[in-house]
């Protein structure tokens, strides 16, 4: 079953004060103390936690059990840490971007007295990820496992962070720089790798799956690399939610996504501009480099023009079903076994499910 999303959030607290009681305790100002409880409340908890709740349903389904009370706690943790990768990120990414709101609230850097502190406060949020790994986790055998692991992922979104920022750079519009193998690279570091295989490589390590096991197979014993396959069919599933995420922004009403698509007037190296780069005549593209990243409704109507003209909306469709069947496929590959610290298929699925013809 999947977690409780009032269960989960009700782990944040105590996470936040355990946060807090650190800080204090090291001789910082009242003022200073209060100032870093009002970064994690405000930044952390109030996303859709869909990267959090999957630490813990993953670590239900390996397990094949419902979880301890500390066994819920510490896989949690591991999500809220997940989650604080995602709000320090999100944080500095408003900056860099010039963003107004998000999460239905006002960007942190804009509020009265933020600006620029939020650079740094950005950093606390990361800080706080290790003091609470080394907090809960130390006499754990998978301690530097996570460690190890968070470090490297942090280290990927960065890159695929630069990446986007210098392809599509604010204010300067150059397609030329666009292309869909960038988008692919985009995607795979500055999303996949954070929001689908960090989630399930925590719940992997908390449950001692091992690099390599064997299991029984028709053919007979195959030897397992668990990790490998996790990563190939997560970020795999983390490219098609990525895409689909760009769909929706060109597609979807503001009913419907919850906010008005921006993408086009932003500049952004979508999937939608890059597929329609790449189908293009000669007088499409022209409207394309005219029109495409301008702040201007009617530019934004040629380009959406051009969009239909290619026809991206049967392009996706077919991408979707294609790629559904291909991903349903590997997950239905992985050999399982009943035995303790063994992949199951049903982890994969888990996240294929929830975003398979998703509108929103």
């Amino acid at each position: 079953m999947p977690s409780d999303q009032h269960v989960f959030k009700t782990i944040f607290p105590t996470l936040r004060d355990q946060l807090v009681s650190f800080v204090r305790n090291q001789g910082i100002p009242d003022d200073a103390v209060e100032w870093f409880r009002k970064n994690l409340d405000y930044n952390v908890p109030h996303g859709k936690l869909n990267c959090g709740l999957a630490v813990v349903d993953s670590v239900e389904i390996l397990l094949g059990r419902p979880l301890t009370g500390d066994e819920y706690l510490k896989a949690g943790a591991l999500g809220w840490c997940v989650e604080l990768v995602q709000a320090f990120f999100l944080v500095t990414d408003d900056i860099m971007d010039g963003s107004i709101t998000r999460r239905s609230q006002p960007c942190w850097y804009r509020l009265p007295q933020v600006g620029t502190i939020a650079i740094n406060d950005a950093i606390l949020l990361e800080a706080s990820i290790f003091h609470l790994l080394r907090t809960y986790f130390k006499e754990q055998p998978y301690y530097m496992d996570i460690v190890d692991l968070f470090h490297k992922i942090i280290f990927q979104t960065a890159l695929g962070q630069l990446v986007d920022l210098i392809t599509a750079p604010e204010g300067s519009v150059n397609l030329a720089n666009f292309s869909l193998e960038k988008h692919h690279l985009i995607v795979l570091y500055k999303t996949a790798y954070y929001s689908f295989y960090l989630p399930v490589a925590l719940a992997m390590k908390m449950c001692l799956v091992p690099t390599s096991y064997t299991v029984d197979a028709p053919s007979g014993p195959s030897t397992i690399q668990p990790y490998t396959i996790a990563r190939e069919i997560l970020v795999a599933i983390g490219e098609y939610f990525q895409i689909q995420d760009d769909y929706l922004d060109y597609s979807g009403t503001p009913e419907q996504i919850g906010k008005i698509g921006t993408d086009i007037v932003d500049n952004k190296c979508s999937w939608c501009i890059n597929t329609a780069l790449s189908l293009a005549i000669p007088s499409q593209r022209q409207i394309l480099d005219e029109n495409y990243g301008r702040k201007d409704p009617e530019k934004e109507a040629l380009v959406k023009k051009v969009f239909e003209e290619v026809g991206l909306r049967k392009i996706y469709e077919e991408y979707e079903e294609r790629v559904y069947k291909e991903l349903d496929a590997k997950i239905m590959s992985i050999p399982e076994s009943q035995e303790k610290g063994t992949l199951q298929r049903e982890v994969f699925r888990n996240f294929l499910d929830k975003i398979y013809k998703r509108t929103k």
